[in-house]
């Protein structure tokens, strides 16, 4: 996003349905559901999520993209995304979830300086089944994402030595995996990792119904501008 290097912006993008508007609207739906049919107040509650977010909100299909950048790092973002950029890091929250969470997609620069024990550099963390975030403790699926008190009971790396290739023709370490949680829901974490230039582009709990656009975008990455 030009212009916004070093500032924080956090505006919703053209085309955005806000993110109150759409949980509400969907918690009328639920609330309707179960006046009209005799559902349960359990059938709510497993609608809403365990950790209070609603399920995710089908595609309407792609109103076209729009480039960002953060220091120098250029990506081509989906128009009806939330959009965070401050201090090197950018988040872009697909429409109806909370800000950064659940199928979220974000960009660091300078991402081991930014991460305690330098993840995901240290020890080639990006690589390893153990190293899909600096934290590891808590459960990210759709119904656990928001309450943060569901550990987790394992990971596996699901695509070791893949590499992708950006629109700078750099190659970064592709890595996806596979998180395992004790309550038995699963999630999907995904990460493009430039070790040498430490930028970082991370999917921090992928919703499968966006897997086309979180190629898309890591694709369209251009690390040209940037000087770190």
């Amino acid at each position: 996003m030009a212009g916004t290097t070093g500032g924080a912006v956090h505006r919703r993008l053209r085309g955005r349905v806000g993110a109150g508007t759409g949980a509400a609207a969907a918690a009328v739906l639920v609330l309707g559901a179960c006046g009209g049919d005799g559902g349960s107040l359990e059938d709510v509650e497993l609608q809403a999520g365990e950790g209070g977010m609603m399920p995710p909100v089908a595609p309407e299909g792609s109103e076209g993209t729009e480039a960002l950048d953060v220091d120098g790092v250029s990506i081509e973002a989906p128009e009806d995304w939330e959009v965070q950029n401050e201090g090197g890091t950018l988040c872009l929250t697909p429409p109806g979830q909370p800000a950064c969470a659940y199928g979220s997609i974000q960009l660091f620069t300078g991402a081991a300086d930014q991460h305690p024990q330098n993840w995901p550099l240290q020890g080639e963390a990006f690589s390893d089944d153990d190293g899909w975030a600096d934290n590891t403790d808590s459960c990210r699926s759709l119904n656990t994402a928001a309450s943060g008190n569901i550990d987790v009971e394992g990971a596996e790396l699901t695509n070791p030595g893949e590499f992708a290739t950006h629109a700078d023709d750099l190659k970064s370490h592709h890595a996806v995996w596979n998180v395992s949680c004790v309550n038995g829901d699963e999630f999907e974490v995904r990460m493009w990792f430039l070790p040498v230039s430490d930028v970082l582009l991370y999917v921090w709990s992928a919703d499968p119904q966006h897997d086309q656009l979180y190629d898309e975008v890591a694709a369209s990455m251009d690390t040209t501008g940037h000087d770190g």
